[in-house]
Order: C-alpha cells, then sequence, then structure tokens
C-alpha cells in the first residue's frame, strides 16, 4: 500500500514494563504500529501503584531523535550527562534533544500517590541526528490553556490559533495538545495536510466518524484524512492531540538509538561501550 492510501488505524494501548520494571501503556512502538513518521515511541504510564513506578528509569542513552516528557500527576527527577537536573512536577513538561548522545534518568520523587504522563520520540532527519543536544524544561504555568467552549486546549508544542506554546519544533513541526472535552461535547480542529497526525484518549470516551472511541485508544489519522471531529461520550473525554511532518528517510532503530543505516547503529553501540558516547554539553533552556 502507497503512503498516498495508508488508512485511518484505531489501535488499543499495549501493556509493556520499561526502564527498571515501569508498567506504561504504549500505541507508538508496538508490532501493531511501530513508527507512525516522525513518531517512534507514544507511552502513556498511569498507576497509584507505588510497584508500577517506584523503580524509574535509571541511567540510559539516547541518540538520533528528541524526546518529550509531559507529566499530569507525580513528580519524577531528571538527571543527565550534560550536567541538566530538574524536577517535574504535575503539569510541567521537558523537551530534550538527543541528538549525538545523551545518558539521562527519570526517577520518582515520590513514594506513593498517582504518576501519570506521557513520553513521545520524535525522530530527528539525518542532517540532524548528531547536532548537539539540547535540553528544554518548563513548569505548569509556561503553558497557555485555551477554552474554547466545550473544550479546553493545553498548547504544550506549536500553536493552537493564536496562542503560542512555550516549545517549538522547527524541524518537524510538531504540534502537541492536551485537550478535554465536556460531556457531549465537541471538537474540530483542521490538521495540517503535510502532517502525520494521531489522537489518544487517556481518559473518558466518544467517537468519530460515528465510530466508538474507548479509553486507551489511538486513532492514527490516514494520509488524506485531516479534519478531526470527536464527540466525547457521557463521561466526557481527554486526549492528546499530536502532529508531525513526516522525514520519509529509512529508519533503523536498535533500542534507544533511532538513525538511518545498520552501520550508524553500530557505531553508537561502539561509542557507548567504549565511554566516547557523550560529545557535547547542551546549552539549556528554562523559564523562570
Amino acid at each position: 500500500m502507497s503512503t498516498a492510501e495508508r488508512p485511518t488505524r484505531y489501535i488499543p494501548a499495549m501493556a509493556v514494563s520499561e526502564g527498571a520494571g515501569v508498567t506504561v501503556h504504549r500505541t507508538i512502538g508496538t508490532p501493531a504500529l511501530r513508527n507512525f513518521d516522525p513518531f517512534m515511541l507514544l507511552d502513556h504510564f498511569s498507576s497509584d501503584d507505588p510497584d508500577d513506578y517506584i523503580a524509574g528509569f535509571p541511567d540510559h542513552p539516547h541518540r538520533g531523535f528528541n524526546t518529550f516528557t509531559y507529566m499530569l500527576d507525580g513528580r519524577m527527577e531528571h538527571q543527565d550527562s550534560m550536567g541538566n537536573t530538574g524536577n517535574l512536577g504535575p503539569g510541567s513538561a521537558q523537551w530534550m534533544k538527543a541528538a549525538s548522545g545523551v545518558i539521562h534518568s527519570e526517577m520518582p520523587k515520590q513514594k506513593d500517590g498517582l504518576m501519570r504522563g506521557f513520553q513521545l520520540w520524535i525522530n530527528l532527519p539525518a542532517a540532524h541526528k548528531m547536532d548537539h543536544p539540547e535540553y528544554q524544561e518548563y513548569s505548569a504555568e509556561a503553558f497557555p490553556v485555551v477554552d474554547a467552549g466545550d473544550s479546553r486546549v493545553k498548547v504544550l508544542i506549536g500553536r493552537y490559533a493564536d496562542t503560542a506554546a512555550p516549545i517549538v519544533d522547527d524541524i518537524t513541526g510538531v504540534l502537541y495538545f492536551d485537550v478535554q472535552v465536556k460531556a457531549g461535547g465537541r471538537f474540530a480542529y483542521a490538521l495540517p495536510a503535510t502532517h502525520n497526525s494521531l489522537i489518544y484518549v487517556f481518559e473518558g470516551e466518544g467517537q468519530r466518524n460515528d465510530q466508538a472511541v474507548p479509553e486507551h485508544t489511538l486513532i492514527a489519522l490516514g494520509s488524506q484524512d485531516h479534519d478531526l471531529d470527536f464527540i466525547a461520550g457521557k463521561r466526557g473525554a481527554r486526549f492528546v492531540l499530536i502532529s508531525g511532518k513526516p522525514i520519509r528517510e529509512p529508519i533503523v532503530q536498535y533500542g534507544p538509538f533511532v538513525m538511518n543505516t545498520r552501520e550508524e547503529i553500530e557505531q553508537a553501540m561502539r561509542d557507548f561501550h567504549s565511554n566516547n558516547f557523550v560529545r557535547d554539553r547542551a546549552w539549556v533552556k528554562r523559564d523562570k
């Protein structure tokens, strides 16, 4: 099937154990959807059982892509090989351009209570895979919220209407919104025709084009499907809307390394095992 003929798909989340044993709900990066150019992985972590998250994500490497972590509830501490540290609380987020190589950890800063959020991996084109790494961290208050009657939109990356997020992706033009829709309410949005777009429903349920969309379901919009018209169910609905311009380059992935060729993957592994992985200290940007 050609890219032009790719249909819209409805994909239930899959429970996966990550890090030191953290249970996550994964939609992109599974056998059902290996990637969705430019997105390589979407994990939703959500539990009030410390056994599901307390082990966290100890030191691990990344090369060749960006990560975006968005916290809904709970607290997570970030530390990395660039010297950055951060304590992500409810509603806050971090953007990390791993690029040429970063080793970092993400560890819970709580021993009980609800821990909930998302991590998205965004691929980089070949010309930028070995760029200097960068790190940005923002508090909940840094992200604008647009009240549109039936819906409430938190703008995390890019622009919504006339409202801009503090994070802008100049390479793949990513849009990332946290959308809450009232019970029986409607959210309609025209997505860029040049982008691959998706929504992931993580609270409540709804319907699109008369098809039911239960909780923990991802809708990967087809290549000719760019108009989102979502009607929330009786409990209302909350979802992340994510969109980005595809890179359309070969992808070779080995765990936390995402490159264009097998030789580049082998080089990343050699660099990691010979302690030559981290090449640059990042420029750091934080809101005040």
